[in-house]
């Protein structure tokens, strides 16, 4: 039996890219690209979130299924050189970030579960089924035409935050766009600032007197800008020429009386919007901003609550690609996922709490003996 792979057609790129086919994304989905690609900020917010998810363990009925299945997790293939669940899970939750939705397949072949990959969702169509609890994915078929992929059972397909107007899912990215268009304007300024400034323009001003021949005046001129033009020429070279001239004459910067703008207030602001959207602390983004430590923990919490958010939507997905592995193997298909813990400091805070109440609980038992 040859393997049923919906997503990945021959030779051509998953998802989109295919003949006489264009991709469905809207242009909303191409301005969050394009904020990732903009301000590296935003890139790396997507990236931190995506590794401080984590990884999972998972908790099997019986022996034989539970080491059946920690094999199949850590060497299942997933596409594009990469091995094992969790860097499936990275680009899902990558694109579950950017798009508010991410797409993935489980690859059947003999009967048994053999890989499980993800796609580009901007490329495919979303709609809802006979009822609003089903899902219809449509794909590019014969022709690229769209049509329902044919094995919806071995789709993947989850959604953040979905709302009534949004149903297929809300970006981390909604409501940034403006904000981040402002900031790319000012950073263009600032370029173009210290492309002014950097790449000095020079206006010379030679004065002579008023009496002189207007032709006589013309030729002088002349010979005063071929002068600078040589002295300007040689200093590309690193040779120091002198220029000289007779009369009286100015030179002066253009445009060195106009400032440079401050743009430190005005682009913290924005950040500082930016930032709180991602829901990270900003000194994880390489920002520098000042805060106390309760603020310092008030965050971690927050980011613990933010990580825990995303693990349990992409859940689901991942017991159903458990599920599916050990049934099509003949095995008890009950799993509970186990996620690892966030942090160091996490382990180190129930550890001190776990060493209180024992401490509480003994001397409650003396008070009692006593």
């Amino acid at each position: 039996m040859a393997a049923v792979c919906q997503l990945r057609d021959g030779n051509n790129h998953p998802f989109g890219a295919l003949r006489n086919y264009t991709p469905l994304g809207t242009s909303e989905d191409r301005v969050y690209r394009e904020m990732r690609e903009g301000i590296p900020v935003l890139d790396a917010a997507v990236a931190k979130l995506v590794r401080l998810s984590g990884g999972f363990d998972v908790e099997c009925r019986n022996r034989t299924a539970q080491q059946k299945l920690t094999d199949f997790l850590g060497a299942v293939p997933c596409g594009r050189g990469q091995m094992g669940i969790n860097n499936f899970l990275s680009g899902y939750l990558d694109s579950l970030l950017t798009y508010g939705r991410a797409i993935g397949e489980m690859v059947v072949a003999g009967g048994k579960l053999r890989a499980v990959c993800w796609g580009d969702v901007t490329a495919l169509q979303i709609e809802e089924g006979d009822n609003p609890l089903e899902t219809i994915i449509w794909g590019p078929g014969e022709g690229g035409r769209m049509g329902p992929l044919p094995y919806q059972q071995l789709l993947l397909f989850t959604t953040m935050n979905p709302e009534p107007a949004h149903p297929y899912g809300v970006s981390m990215f909604r409501g940034m766009p403006f904000l981040a268009d402002v900031l790319m304007k000012i950073y263009q300024t600032i370029g173009s600032n210290w492309e002014r400034a950097g790449n000095v323009r020079y206006s010379v001003i030679c004065k002579g007197d008023e009496n002189m021949d207007p032709v006589a005046a013309q030729e002088r001129g002349k010979r005063v800008a071929a002068e600078w033009a040589r002295a300007m020429e040689e200093g590309k070279s690193g040779t120091i020429r002198d220029f000289v001239a007779v009369g009286d004459v100015q030179i002066k910067v253009i445009g060195g009386e106009a400032p440079i703008l401050d743009s430190e207030v005005p682009v913290r602001q924005i950040m500082e919007q930016l930032v709180a959207k991602t829901g990270l602390p900003p000194f994880l983004l390489g920002l520098n901003w000042s805060t106390t430590e309760r603020m310092s923990t008030q965050q971690a919490d927050i980011l613990t609550s933010e990580i825990w958010a995303l693990r349990r939507t992409v859940e689901p997905a991942l017991e159903k690609i458990c599920r599916t592995f050990l049934a099509l193997e003949g095995l008890d298909n009950r799993v509970n996922i186990r996620w690892d813990d966030i942090s160091l400091q996490d382990m180190t805070e129930e550890a001190r709490a776990d060493l209180y109440r024992a401490q509480a609980e003994k001397y409650r038992s003396e008070a009692k003996g006593g």
